[in-house]
């Protein structure tokens, strides 16, 4: 390996928001013919410096070198000149147009356009790097792991060599990650520089050839992934040695919960998103469940607490407490919570969903407890020690319970939501991704309670994205895809391939496209 030339280099990167520091003093290179992760948490400030690079954001101080010049990039046309493409997490495409037309789409190219040949050119681009795509597919007819190549191949058709992905797999299956990564590999050989922000330790270590660190702000250091593991990056990026491991017991003597037979459930637009399902959720258990994103994991949820319709089926509830059985179709969503089947599910909008933002943490916390109030004048006393409680045990960062929600950032919304279901002791607990943009230490916080509400006998329902966490912590998977359960396996033995395989079957088994 020769001495490797930098693409970019940022020298005391400096860049403030109001009072918000969200890069400090931040100096580091990327080279050409490698790729570097860029690992932090959330509120590292891993974004805002890529958006600096990309032109969104234009730096309080500091400085940009590109190839060795000093660069000014002051909006994304300055930064397409330097030849620098970002991948953002959300896609900008035109559903109804193709893959050649979103990839020309507002490129001015010498000359006249030319639509055969730009697919030409997007057909040569997609054999030198190994994408599978067909130039001419319309986009809406295309699963998200195309549509991502269509983003991909949309920069390096104006030219990018400084390619940069903002948590390029949060959506794809295993295989798909897997296929995404030999094409930076082909890339990073033709000696393009390729940047990858993520918080997914196992796939920085896969993928990358070094690890730039950020905590709060600040650069911490680059290492080589050949000289690194898990522990020493997860402390660069937390400050401190953490933990990570999620101590799964085997469960002690399980009854069924819920049995759930031939659940079908049909949206506003008719269209059909659960396919027949059937599965039992046991006391002191934790059920896994897995499947691309949009496969019916929010709707399966919301019709076991009555927020969803259902055109048939039925899901039967074993009461603890008094040996009843309860078909909960019947029930409201105030009865079904009343039993004890309670539902915590951390959308991408955290206050649209249960909190009210301008509430503090213990009156968001009576929210819950007192819906069936006898009085005008609740009792504060008990939500207000609840809410304590939850502050103390999940280490919420705030001034005092009487700080508004909307004034905790999204990680410590989460926490109050988490804590507040599991407060509630509840028999059945659903947690559908309780920890999407946590930091690591909480991640675990928040792994550890719901295995200490399995250990107390609540049959736990976990929806998760990381196959990596659902494979250690859940006793079964199950997973859905399209709306149907594709299959159900054992958390111990099971693989991450397996699960993988899973996730693109629909009903009958044939693969999906």
């Amino acid at each position: 390996m020769g001495e490797k030339t930098a693409a970019i280099e940022l020298k005391n990167i400096t860049k403030t928001f109001g009072q918000v520091v969200a890069n400090k003093n931040i100096s580091l290179t990327v080279n050409r013919g490698e790729i570097l992760s860029i690992l932090g948490e959330n509120g590292s400030g891993k974004t805002t410096l890529m958006n600096i690079i990309s032109g969104i954001y234009f730096p309080d101080s500091g400085q940009v070198f590109i190839n060795g010049e000093e660069a000014v990039i002051v909006s994304p046309k300055d930064a397409f000149d330097y030849k620098i493409g970002m991948i953002h997490q959300h896609f900008k495409l035109v559903d109804v147009f193709t893959a050649t037309e979103n990839i020309v789409l507002g490129f001015k190219e010498e000359g006249k356009f030319n639509l055969k040949q730009s697919a030409k050119r997007v057909h040569e681009i997609s054999e030198q790097y190994g994408f599978e795509l067909d130039p001419m597919k319309k986009v809406y007819e295309m699963s998200v792991s195309e549509k991502q190549m269509v983003e991909i191949i949309k920069v390096l058709y104006r030219g990018a060599d400084i390619l940069i992905l903002d948590e390029p797999t949060a959506v794809l299956t295993p295989q798909e990650t897997r296929n995404l990564f030999s094409i930076l590999r082909r890339m990073r050989d033709d000696g393009k520089a390729i940047i990858i922000i993520t918080h997914k330790l196992h796939e920085v270590l896969e993928l990358s050839d070094r690890v730039a660190v950020l905590r709060k702000g600040e650069y911490i250091g680059t290492v080589e992934t050949a000289k690194t593991n898990e522990s020493e990056l997860t402390e660069m990026m937390v400050g401190q040695k953490v933990s990570l491991n999620i101590e799964r017991s085997e469960p002690k003597d399980p009854q069924d919960r819920l049995v759930v037979t031939g659940v079908n459930c049909i949206n506003r637009d008719g269209v059909k998103i659960l396919n027949d399902v059937s599965f039992t959720a046991r006391s002191g258990e934790i059920l896994g469940i897995a499947g691309i994103a949009g496969s019916g994991q929010r709707e399966l949820l919301e019709s076991i607490a009555g927020l969803q319709h259902l055109e048939s089926g039925e899901i039967i509830y074993h009461d603890p407490k008094t040996g009843a059985v309860e078909n909960l179709r019947d029930k409201t969503p105030v009865q079904i919570r009343e039993l004890g089947v309670r539902l915590s599910f951390v959308p991408e909008d955290r206050l649209g969903m249960g909190l009210v933002g301008n509430m503090d943490i213990t009156d968001n916390m009576m929210l819950r407890s007192y819906r069936k109030g006898k009085t005008a004048f609740l009792e504060r006393k008990e939500p207000k020690t609840l809410a304590e409680h939850i502050v103390e045990q999940l280490d919420v960062s705030t001034p005092s319970v009487a700080t508004p929600v909307r004034r905790l950032s999204g990680g410590n919304v989460q926490k109050v939501l988490v804590g507040r279901e599991i407060a509630s002791s509840p028999t059945v607990l659903m947690a559908a991704y309780p920890v999407r943009g946590l930091d690591i230490n909480s991640s675990y916080l928040i792994y550890n309670l719901l295995n200490q509400q399995k250990e107390n006998g609540v049959a736990v329902i976990f929806v998760g994205e990381d196959l990596d966490v659902l494979l250690e912590l859940c006793d079964r998977i199950m997973v859905i895809g399209s709306g149907n359960v594709t299959g159900i396996v054992d958390g111990r033995t099971a693989t991450k391939e397996e699960i993988g395989l899973l996730m693109t079957k629909t009903a009958g088994g044939e693969e999906r496209e």
